[in-house]
């Protein structure tokens, strides 16, 4: 359900294939994953592989990547199946700015119905992260109904 309502906007910032996005704690690992952020990903014109993709990172860790620059491309093509990421480019983030990122609202109640409605919509999803994830995401968007 993320990828077809993020999808639009992660597409202007270059993000044909949102699971670049939504996935990345999978793609490049939770240590890394916790001080990086994919920003643009832009393909050579009429190319949907080779793609230079953009990540921000906080403070000397942008130098540090750009050593791991094989293993984090080879980890994205790997996850993707296909050569879709060629190059690596970093931002430095400014020093603490990853820390900085807003903490997680949290969880809105839900009236009893409206709990078992979403309940029942993830129970057949076996991955308890995933179903996490759509939880959160389906209390947002029913909250977000309500006005």
């Amino acid at each position: 359900m993320l990828p077809r309502v993020a999808g639009p906007a992660l597409r202007r910032r270059g993000f044909t294939e949102a699971r670049v996005v939504t996935d990345w704690v999978d793609i490049i690992g939770a240590d890394l994953a916790r001080e990086t952020i994919p920003e643009r990903l832009s393909f050579p014109r009429g190319s949907e592989s080779g793609g230079t993709l953009r990540i921000r990172a906080a403070g000397p860790l942008a130098l540090e990547l750009q050593h791991l620059e094989p293993l984090v491309i080879e980890r994205i093509n790997r996850y993707f199946g296909y050569g879709a990421v060629a190059k690596l480019t970093f931002v430095q983030a400014a020093p603490g700015y990853m820390s900085r990122r807003p903490k997680p609202s949290p969880p809105v109640a839900l009236s009893p119905d409206e709990a078992k409605r979403l309940g029942t919509a993830l129970a057949d999803i076996e991955s308890e992260s995933l179903r996490a994830a759509l939880s959160r995401l389906g209390r947002a968007v029913i909250v977000g109904q309500r006005s």
